[in-house]
């Protein structure tokens, strides 16, 4: 009886960490996403009050935009490596 209830406990805590793993890719996601619509929805604001300074704007916009990509995607990797794991 005890060799049942183990392997009931050890499915029960595979299914658990796939549905955290499947929170934590969510927000992965979710947060990058809002914080690159604000970026990029402020520097668009600054480029129509401003044109003559829109190439300084891009690229002050493409260097964090690069970077948040690249945390959401690790984020991202290390759901991924939840999951299989």
């Amino acid at each position: 009886m005890a060799l049942a209830d183990t392997t009931t406990i050890l499915a029960a805590a595979d299914a658990v960490s796939g549905n955290i793993a499947t929170v934590g890719y969510g927000l992965a996601v979710l947060g990058p996403g809002i914080g690159l619509g604000i970026l990029i929805g402020k520097t668009l604001e600054g480029i129509a009050r401003q044109p003559e300074a829109a190439g300084q704007m891009f690229l002050s916009w493409l260097i964090p935009a690069a970077m948040i990509e690249g945390a959401m995607l690790f984020g991202i990797v290390i759901c991924l490596l939840a999951l299989g794991g």
